[in-house]
């Protein structure tokens, strides 16, 4: 028994002797084994029904779905004339899709020889940064965030978070040809710049985010409620001029940035309106008619009146779950203390995140994936201490994670089906 717990301490104290990067990758090649398992398993199980075929392999699925749009992209650029239906509505194409994942793809696939073997090795890259970044975020301010008005988060609590994120119900994007797992190294890097009233780096960090995914126009609205929230709190953190300036600034660029895509794809087609019809080409897949016109709010709206629908409850009852749905979210940002344990900057930004979702997104099944930006949740997730808890939550990620892969990768071949 004494010698038990004796080899149990030993073993604590060398994991805790281990640089914290060090700890982390082996966490993060943990867990990519455990997905990697999953998806040998889903190319397995993957039959005639599925998208991928009953011969599927592996690298099949991690170039799967949109991944081929990034790859098409690299390879054929973008659209001067925007493809039509045969009903001559516009037909999806390249135009939903940032050009920084794509193009650095192709940059890296001359040296593996393979777009898609460059593709995958930046998501699991920047994967393992990711996690880098989402632990020093967690850390108390005693770490070296000047400013912050985040409580202390101890180390045990940050290194769950990071194995809560790494083996997530959607960490497969580590491992496909998606731009989720570079976006995401970006938008950390970004809020633990701001966390530490370091703004400089963010000048070049809002461009990557705004090219790399959609997303660029969240971090506006975070930063304008930031800017809000310095003011605020005036008193208690000093908020001088360069501050503000830097902040009024950085609003700006993010706003010029979530607009500038448009406005290119504009000027290369001659249509004004050619990325909204390009992104709308993809709900037309779910409503009839659902390319006629961009209206905020109009998506989860009508989202919710189709789902309900649907399912036989009534469109009715639809409206008052989303309705229900977004106070939950708010109290859940405003009164949870374990969320509350995550200080302004992080609450800010998910709440920013999930009120641009409710304005522009149309509630499908990516919507599982458009809310890996929210990850800093894990945070909260970890810091109960109960063992039972932790472990709990991690059981619940892995059961999730294959959850989603086999319906995405094994059984994918149908609109609900799509990652």
């Amino acid at each position: 028994m004494a010698d038990g717990l004796l080899t149990e301490r030993t073993q604590k104290r060398r994991w805790s002797a281990l640089p914290v990067a060090a700890r982390i990758a082996v966490l993060y090649v943990g867990a990519r084994i455990v997905t990697t398992g999953f998806l040998l398993l889903a190319a397995a199980l993957s039959g005639v029904g599925s998208r991928f075929g009953p011969d599927a392999r592996i690298g099949d699925l991690m170039v799967g779905w949109d991944a081929q749009w990034y790859w098409f992209t690299a390879i054929n650029g973008y659209p001067a004339t925007l493809p039509l239906t045969a009903t001559g509505a516009v037909a999806e194409n390249q135009w939903a899709f940032m050009p920084v994942y794509a193009y650095l793809s192709s940059a890296l696939g001359a040296v593996f020889g393979s777009w898609g073997a460059a593709a995958v090795v930046i998501s699991l890259v920047a994967g393992y940064l990711a996690c880098l970044v989402l632990y020093r975020m967690l850390r108390p301010a005693a770490a070296g965030e000047s400013g912050s008005s985040r409580a202390a988060v101890d180390e045990q609590t940050a290194m769950w978070a990071v194995a809560f994120f790494a083996s997530a119900p959607l960490a497969a994007m580590f491992q496909v040809g998606y731009a989720e797992s570079l976006f995401l190294l970006w938008l950390f890097l970004a809020l633990l710049l701001v966390q530490r009233r370091r703004y400089g780096w963010l000048y070049l960090l809002i461009p990557l985010m705004g090219f790399t995914r959609p997303g660029v126009l969240a971090f506006a609205l975070f930063l304008g409620l930031f800017g809000i929230s310095r003011w605020i709190r005036r008193r208690t953190e000093p908020l001088g001029v360069r501050e503000t300036v830097h902040i009024v600034a950085l609003s700006a660029l993010a706003v010029v940035v979530g607009f500038a895509w448009q406005v290119i794809a504009g000027i290369v087609t001659g249509d004004s309106g050619a990325y909204l019809a390009t992104e709308l080409a993809w709900r037309r897949n779910w409503l009839a008619g659902g390319d006629s016109g961009f209206v905020p709010f109009d998506g989860f709206f009508r989202g919710a009146a189709f789902w309900f629908g649907s399912w036989g409850l009534g469109e009715v009852t639809g409206y008052v779950v989303l309705a229900v749905a977004v106070m939950a979210v708010a109290a859940l940002l405003l009164f949870e203390p374990h969320v509350r344990r995550l200080g302004v900057e992080l609450r800010l930004w998910i709440a920013s995140y999930l009120g641009y979702l409710l304005v522009v997104f149309f509630p499908q099944s990516s919507l599982f994936r458009l809310l890996l930006p929210i990850s800093p949740l894990w945070g909260a997730a970890a810091m109960p201490r109960s063992r039972v808890w932790r472990v709990g939550v991690l059981a619940a990620c892995l059961l999730g994670q294959w959850w989603w892969i086999y319906n995405m990768y094994a059984l994918g071949n149908t609109y609900w089906q799509i990652p």
